[in-house]
């Protein structure tokens, strides 16, 4: 069997052109689309029949993944009792190419005598789907790149791109954060590598830090730690607070087997190792672990801008949370 490549890359070739034509309708109406969808104080809902429903759930999961809540809603179940789940401060986002088809026009009333604002993805600026839409993003009659000119392919690409479009205008206009993003990706690579030492370390705000002074003693530093949660480092700050050094079982172990028993009444600032490294509660757990393994150490501690200990992360609470660098 013959397979025409050709052809094949003039699929992508086709389906690129179109989506790179739809700059052009970023204008006055898609800016009126994004302020109705950011403002909303319910949920944007989207809606779409077949090919076209298939993309507007993909829409409605990055809307949701990205800041701004979202359901997906089957016009087919919809007008049988689905539009229930549509509340009056939710907005409706509509896809249809031909901007007719029965499903979608058929919710329209119910949502219009309830008031609820509608936008739609249409390929027809004249159709009844957009006739009737407070907010039109007409894309203009796509030619569908299958053999017979009738799969959706053109038209359903084009309505992605002008979701990712109006998803990630709203996510830039909200200033959401890799921290916010990872909020919504606890499982999975992505968010695993978008959690911050913050999130991962085990201490949290207002706990008891293993800390001690420079003007310690080893004796006078293990009378310190009594009441703090085991781990296996100190951290050593001056008398300004500021991290100075760190004492780690390791240390402890030479140390003991250099001064035997003398340890005690050593000072820590001889058995602790100066400008350890350290992370900030920003920093990304990823970017933590690859310190460690980097300095092949095990612990790290955690600062604030005055470089004063907030906190300390093992590897093992990066391991916990399935990081892998």
């Amino acid at each position: 069997m013959q397979y025409d490549l050709d052809f094949a890359r003039t699929v992508i070739e086709d389906e690129a052109k179109a989506v790179g034509s739809l700059a052009r309708i970023i204008d006055g109406s898609f800016e009126k689309a994004v302020d109705l969808m950011c403002n909303c104080t319910g949920s944007v809902i989207v809606s779409g029949m077949g090919k076209a429903g298939i993309i507007g759930n993909k829409i409605s999961a990055t809307l949701a993944s990205t800041g701004t809540p979202s359901h997906f809603l089957h016009p087919a179940e919809g007008i049988h009792g689905d539009l229930g789940r549509v509340q009056a401060n939710d907005v409706v986002l509509a896809l249809s190419h031909s901007g007719e088809s029965e499903e979608i026009v058929r919710i329209i009333e119910p949502l219009k005598q309830r008031e609820i604002k509608l936008i739609s993805i249409t390929g027809n600026p004249k159709s009844s789907l957009a006739k009737h839409s407070d907010v039109v993003l007409a894309m203009g009659k796509q030619v569908e790149a299958c053999p017979l000119g009738i799969a959706p392919s053109v038209s359903t690409t084009c309505m992605l791109a002008l979701g990712d479009a109006l998803a990630f205008t709203i996510m830039k206009a909200r200033e959401f954060s890799t921290e916010d993003y990872a909020r919504f990706h606890p499982g999975g690579a992505i968010g695993a590598n978008l959690i911050t030492v913050g999130q991962s370390m085990m201490f949290k705000p207002g706990e008891k830090l293993p800390l001690a002074q420079t003007s310690d003693t080893i004796d006078d530093m293990f009378k310190r730690l009594e009441g703090v949660k085991r781990r296996g480092a100190v951290m050593v700050v001056n008398d300004k607070g500021q991290l100075a050094g760190i004492i780690t079982d390791a240390d402890l172990r030479r140390a003991m087997a250099k001064f035997d028993g003398e340890l005690f009444a050593k000072g820590c600032t001889e058995i602790m190792t100066p400008d350890c490294k350290r992370v900030t509660a920003e920093t990304l757990a990823a970017e933590a672990m690859a310190i460690f393994h980097k300095y092949r150490i095990d612990e790290l501690p955690v600062v604030d801008e005055n470089d004063r200990p907030i906190g300390l992360i093992d590897v093992q609470d990066i391991v916990a949370i399935k990081i892998a660098r």
